[in-house]
């Protein structure tokens, strides 16, 4: 029996498949810096047309964001999208709360975990993936002041060290 008999081969994950590569349009580096990152996950946003070209366009800031877990939904709040620049009268506001899509399951565990004390959920990168927008959104915790110096001190020391090896190999 041939292949065309047998159906058509499914397609196999490809690293260069434009569905299955992120396209990413902001990226949160002081979360890293200012928490500790516990657990992370993917949603999806719910997005009004001007959003999503204002975001294909590469304008957003996820810098003073967060998510609030209200009435079993989930909500992404205090990221900024611009308006779109050919936008009319429909723009949307540029720091409106934005829903997320997420599982029940995945929603219940996260409003446990931020029930705890010192816990929060952070947005880390904005992307889009297969042509829909996703955010990577992390259950962190807050470091202290001397966290935030010990991090920086060992990220120094690993960057002294590669740069001793590189020089080392070149010689």
């Amino acid at each position: 029996m041939s292949n065309a008999a047998k159906g058509a081969k499914k397609k196999k994950k490809d690293d260069k498949d434009p569905r299955f590569t992120r396209n990413i349009v902001a990226r949160n580096k002081r979360a890293r810096h200012d928490y500790h990152i516990d657990d992370t996950y993917e949603a999806g946003l719910s997005l009004t047309g001007t959003e999503v070209k204002s975001l294909r366009a590469g304008r957003a800031s996820l810098v003073d964001g967060w998510v609030n877990i209200d009435g079993g939904e989930a909500w992404l709040e205090g990221v900024h999208i611009p308006e779109y620049a050919e936008g009319t009268w429909t723009n949307h506001a540029p720091r409106r709360k934005r829903k997320l899509l997420l599982h029940r399951e995945q929603i219940d565990k996260l409003a446990a975990k931020t029930r705890e004390r010192g816990h929060t959920i952070v947005p880390l990168e904005l992307y889009f993936l297969g042509g829909r927008a996703k955010v990577e959104i992390a259950l962190a915790r807050g470091k202290q002041e001397w966290d935030k110096r010990q991090s920086l001190r060992e990220q120094q020391d690993a960057r002294e060290a590669q740069r001793a090896m590189s020089v080392r190999r070149s010689r």
